[in-house]
């Protein structure tokens, strides 16, 4: 398969306000050298709870965050270097789906305009061609035609978000970065938007980076997944070998506490792991795994030693000295 999407040692930091008139300004280092790969045709699910860096990952890949460092490959050219015009043309083969579908839409244009919006921007086509486009986008993600010239207002949830896809596919991008595209909709429209999100990477031969906290989504989704926790990637595999034989006991806890996912056993998940307390300071992470102080597996090591993302099994990445199941 070919790599769409190369990340390597993405690191995100943000400058905090000085403790002190002389003193040196404080950082939040909120992606601490994440790398990972998307190949063409697949869909990436990167998962996380809140703070774990997840979204900043991805809009510093697509350079909607200013990344301190690292290298973002896409088709082997680094996004991270390019010029600002450069940029703006590899905007095409790059869109995003916003989270809430009620504030990523004018409120003020009809869905027309805002659907046509980025040919518009881009200089895509003669206004004819645009506005055919549109009609025929309308028809691919379930709207009818004499919608068109209605406002956002004049939509439902489910139907907004159908109008944000839309708009992210005038392009004819390579790339749809979704950033928790259904956590705003009832649980039967987060079903239509799945479903029709699934079609469309078959149809149009899509890629996606998609960001949720929510692993029964990932799992309809997605091909692959990457675990993360205080911003780095904790554990990467298949989405079966990572459902089925979870490796590292963050992801365990995360499966054990999601609803959506059934409660089977397998080879590599004996028992809900559970873990309490809080994600440590980011401003002052600790030196071994970040994990440790919640991880009823930790060891003297954990704390001291940062474990490295490795090959396990030949199914996937792990950061843990531990990884396995046990019965805890």
């Amino acid at each position: 398969m070919t790599a769409l999407l190369d990340v390597r040692d993405l690191v995100v930091r943000f400058a905090l306000p000085k403790t002190s008139f002389f003193g040196e300004r404080p950082h939040l280092e909120a992606v601490r050298k994440v790398s990972f790969t998307l190949q063409e045709g697949r869909a990436l699910g990167i998962v996380g709870e809140s703070g774990s860096g997840k979204t900043t990952t991805a809009m510093a890949a697509i350079r909607l965050t200013t990344a301190a460092g690292g290298q973002v490959l896409f088709d082997g050219e680094d996004l991270l270097t390019l010029g600002d015009e450069a940029m703006r043309r590899r905007r095409r083969d790059v869109q995003l789906i916003f989270q809430d579908p009620y504030s990523s839409l004018n409120p003020r244009a009809r869905v027309v305009d805002i659907v046509r919006e980025p040919m518009d921007l881009m200089d895509i086509g003669t206004p004819r061609e645009r506005l055919e486009k549109v009609r025929e986008l309308f028809a691919l993600v379930g709207l009818r035609p004499d919608q068109l010239n209605l406002f956002p207002h004049q939509f439902s949830g489910g139907q907004r978000q159908r109008i944000s896809i839309a708009r992210a596919l005038t392009t004819n991008p390579r790339l749809l970065v979704c950033d928790e595209p259904v956590s705003a909709l009832d649980v039967a429209i987060q079903a239509q938007i799945l479903n029709l999100l699934a079609r469309l990477k078959e149809d149009l031969k899509l890629s996606y980076l998609f960001i949720s906290h929510d692993l029964g989504v990932v799992r309809h989704v997605c091909d692959d997944v990457a675990v993360m926790y205080l911003g780095r990637i904790v554990e990467s595999a298949p989405r079966d070998a990572l459902f089925d034989a979870p490796q590292h006991p963050y992801t365990q806890a995360l499966l054990s506490a999601a609803p959506s996912l059934s409660r089977r056993k397998s080879k590599g998940y004996v028992r809900p792991l559970k873990i309490s307390g809080d994600l440590p300071s980011p401003i002052n992470p600790p030196p071994g795994c970040a994990f440790a102080d919640r991880c009823p597996r930790a060891q003297a090591v954990c704390r001291e030693q940062l474990p490295e993302l490795l090959p396990h099994d030949g199914q996937g990445q792990v950061a843990c000295h531990f990884a396995g199941s046990a019965d805890i």
